[in-house]
């Protein structure tokens, strides 16, 4: 039996439209996978700490190798629990909604929290190791505006900082099978309903074989 990991990034719940993809990409995996198991990871519901204080100096006293004080040895293990839904998992689906161009800032607190040495990735001074490697990922991307189409005035390559972060630190922890799926136009009203729909169709077949 695998394990899917579901991280859950939007605040807007029923009007999210990243949500409503990552919906159909759950019913279409649970019916292809029945004996597999799902967790959802809501990330507003999770209690993030500040990577500040004993957390960061447990951080550079293990970069030291330095003992931790019982202090900075409960922030580390903080830090561990809130990592360790990411290794049990073998697989992982991220619902991401652009904000700013870039991701929701909780997202990228709990990323900034639990992206340390020994927790998600290794250093031995020859170059970085994830410590993620051999899951797969994928990545519903909900943008409002287009970002796509020939003469949009958001073009991906100037106003994209959603979908290059995502993949530069999924294969930074080792996650480098990532499969993305793209919803934009959700500002648009009817006019986003095609760009919608296909996001749905695609997200339910890559479910079936995910």
């Amino acid at each position: 039996m695998a394990k899917l990991l579901y991280i859950e990034c939007s605040p807007r719940k029923q009007h999210s439209a990243s949500i409503e993809v990552c919906n159909a990409f759950l019913d279409a995996y649970r019916a292809a996978h029945p004996g597999d198991a799902i967790e959802t990871l809501d990330i507003w519901a999770l209690t993030l700490p500040e990577f500040d204080g004993d957390a960061l100096a447990a951080k550079y006293a293990g970069l030291r190798g330095d003992a931790l004080t019982p202090q900075q040895a409960s922030a580390w293990r903080q830090i561990e629990a809130l990592a360790a839904p990411f290794h049990e998992a073998d697989k992982l689906l991220f619902g991401v909604p652009l904000w700013n161009f870039g991701i929701p800032y909780r997202l990228k607190q709990l990323i900034d929290v639990i992206s340390q040495k020994d927790v998600l990735f290794t250093f031995d001074g020859a170059g970085f190791s994830g410590k993620l490697a051999g899951k797969k990922a994928a990545v519903v991307y909900a943008r409002g505006l287009d970002y796509a189409s020939p003469g949009s005035f958001t073009p991906a390559r100037e106003y994209d900082l959603q979908r290059p972060y995502m993949e530069m630190w999924l294969k930074f922890v080792g996650v480098t099978d990532v499969q993305p799926i793209v919803v934009e136009k959700t500002l648009f009203g009817a006019d986003g309903e095609p760009d919608r729909a296909a996001a749905l169709g695609a997200a339910r077949t890559l479910a079936r074989d995910f």
